[in-house]
């Protein structure tokens, strides 16, 4: 599904990214872990096309197409989501117009007709019950007044309502207490089948005890220097990150 391969990137002429090379598969859960500053954030930022980074070298493809020339709403409509750290408040746009319009924006680029109420009704009764929202939640403005937990709840629930093919899980469980941890994580165990696949990119192990990833990846200075299951996670948050050194072999 997506194929990532000697990623080079850089912000203002700093180099983040350097030589990042991975492969993720439709069914497949992939966690990113790594100190602060490793470039975890800005590889999530890549794959979605955020335009204030600038790819010097290497490619990433998405059922084999490059995505290169793609902008970010472009690269939505192929199927990319990002769950976003610190989502915006979007003050006077209820969470289910929101919604309704990112669906049928996505649909008129594949040449679809917009989804009508009746349908799009269905599917926000389906996708709120199935993660366990209130339906007062979806007429509330998007973000305004929300706590860390309910803004997370809603970028689950777009991510359910869009069924992307590939979704990135920026640091989502930032700031979040047990409670909400549970109701992210229920959530992307729920959606996830073997027609998508998701990123979870995350400081902590503890994610990892609710959402079983396939494997697991560090970042260290821009490179991806060790790779492997969740054990990797464990051993991680025992010994930290300073004894891994980016020559490590993978």
């Amino acid at each position: 599904m997506l194929k990532i391969t000697n990623l080079h990137a850089n912000i203002e002429g700093k180099e983040i990214l350097n030589g990042i090379n991975l492969t993720v598969n439709a069914g497949e859960v992939h966690a990113i872990m790594g100190p602060n500053g490793s470039g975890k954030s800005t590889l999530a930022s890549v794959i979605a096309g955020k335009e204030e980074f600038e790819v010097t070298q290497g490619e990433i493809t998405m059922d084999n197409e490059s995505l290169e020339e793609l902008s970010p709403e472009e690269r939505a409509h192929k199927g990319v989501f990002l769950s976003f750290q610190y989502p915006v408040e979007i003050p006077g746009v209820s969470v289910t117009n929101f919604v309704k319009t990112a669906i049928n924006e996505s649909r008129k680029a594949q040449g679809l007709e917009e989804m009508s109420a009746k349908e799009m009704l269905q599917l926000l009764r389906e996708k709120s019950e199935l993660l366990g929202i209130d339906r007062k939640f979806l007429s509330r403005s998007l973000n305004e007044g929300f706590s860390g937990g309910e803004k997370k709840r809603n970028e689950i629930f777009q991510m359910a309502m869009l069924e992307p093919k590939l979704a990135i899980l920026d640091e989502t469980d930032s700031g979040l207490d047990i409670d909400a941890l549970r109701v992210v994580a229920n959530g992307v165990n729920t959606l996830k089948s073997k027609d998508n696949a998701v990123i979870l990119i995350t400081h902590y192990q503890r994610l990892l005890e609710y959402i079983v990833p396939d494997f697991v990846h560090v970042l260290y200075n821009g490179k991806i220097v060790k790779s492997g299951t969740k054990e990797l996670a464990l051993e991680l948050e025992e010994k930290g990150y300073d004894w891994l050194k980016p020559e490590t072999v993978i």
